[in-house]
């Protein structure tokens, strides 16, 4: 009898045991589908689909890079100033061609050493003292290199953020009222767009030379000016966009709501056209780069004793013999400017694919 109870105990607990579990399965079922999906929102997808890229994680790299080395690098390396010049001195060896007529009435030529003493070490060879020497200056080329960067890189991000919102401002408000409005501000976009740059550029410099502007501030004068000049792009994309969206229905709701023009431009409109912005912004950088290289080579920017990278690249226009024998004097600027340049590209691409809509993979 006592193996008989045990037995009935046992079904009983798995019977009850069994009837839990069914009862069990259909709560899980009534239970809300937030609780069972985790979601995410549009940011870390647009995270997600960026760090998913290789060269996007390339190029992000390549520029948090520069930016630690141009500007956390002179902390590091203190052992020389942006304008400071190496006095110990050099001793230089040339050789003078000598020729003379000997008895017999030939020709012959010989070469006399010279020894010459300089006060300043130019052309120095890369050494424990100047990883990577220095120019005809005397002047340290990686601490130069550093400086040079600084300048190029912030001189390219505040003409760009200044280009951006120039753009966004006149596009927001020519796509949104249109008429008369759209009109003037079109026309003085194409105005502007038809104007030849650098020969404008060029007589800017000429008048800054003959203002007697510092070496050290001129190129952000001429980054100004440039940006006058640039801003018309952006605003047509703006324009564009907001020419699509203005007749949305969260736009006929905020109408409805009795919202201000100014909230309804900068609040609702302007934050949808972000997207685009970034990824032009990203890929503007690149280009606005190579421009101020360009300005600094064609000695219109930044002048010595200050840095750049294409004003420590203009030297080779100078001197034939350092583009030929002192790769260690112009390599490194040239260097920096494409790895720059490809960065920006690279982030510009990633994020290009991971703001697109249709990207959902």
């Amino acid at each position: 009898m006592d193996q008989n109870e045990k037995l009935n105990q046992s079904e009983e607990i798995s019977l009850q045991a069994s009837q839990n579990e069914a009862e069990a399965v259909p709560a899980a079922e009534d239970e809300p589908l937030e609780k069972n999906v985790r979601l995410m929102s549009p940011m870390r997808m647009v995270m997600r689909r960026f760090f998913r890229s290789k060269l996007s994680i390339v190029g992000l790299i390549m520029i948090v890079s520069l930016f630690l080395f141009c500007w956390i690098g002179p902390l590091v390396y203190p052992g020389w100033g942006e304008t400071e010049q190496d006095m110990s001195g050099k001793i230089e060896y040339t050789m003078a061609p000598i020729t003379y007529t000997n008895a017999s009435g030939e020709e012959v030529t010989f070469y006399q050493v010279v020894e010459t003493g300089k006060r300043i070490n130019s052309l120095a060879k890369p050494s424990s003292d100047h990883i990577l020497g220095t120019d005809k200056d005397g002047r340290d080329v990686f601490t130069r290199l550093m400086y040079g960067g600084r300048i190029s890189l912030a001189v390219s991000f505040i003409a760009v953020f200044a280009i951006t919102l120039f753009g966004v401002v006149f596009g927001g408000i020519s796509g949104y009222f249109g008429g008369a409005v759209d009109n003037v501000i079109m026309r003085i976009c194409d105005i502007l767009m038809c104007l030849p740059g650098f020969p404008i550029l060029l007589i800017i410099s000429t008048l800054l030379d003959a203002a007697n502007v510092d070496s050290s501030v001129r190129i952000y004068f001429l980054m100004a000016f440039l940006t006058l000049f640039s801003w018309p792009g952006t605003a047509r994309l703006v324009r564009g966009q907001i020419l699509s969206l203005r007749e949305q229905e969260y736009m006929v709701a905020a109408e409805a709501m009795g919202y201000s023009t100014k909230r309804k431009i900068f609040k609702h409109l302007v934050p949808n056209v972000m997207p685009q912005l970034i990824v032009s912004m990203t890929l503007s950088l690149g280009s606005m780069i190579l421009y101020e290289a360009s300005l600094s080579y064609l000695n219109m920017g930044v002048r010595a004793p200050y840095a750049a990278w294409g004003t420590m690249i203009n030297i080779v226009a100078e001197d034939q013999n350092i583009l030929q024998n002192f790769f260690n004097v112009w390599g490194p600027p040239g260097i920096c400017i494409i790895i720059a340049v490809l960065a920006f590209n690279f982030i510009g691409d990633g994020l290009r694919d991971a703001l697109d809509p249709k990207m959902r993979r």
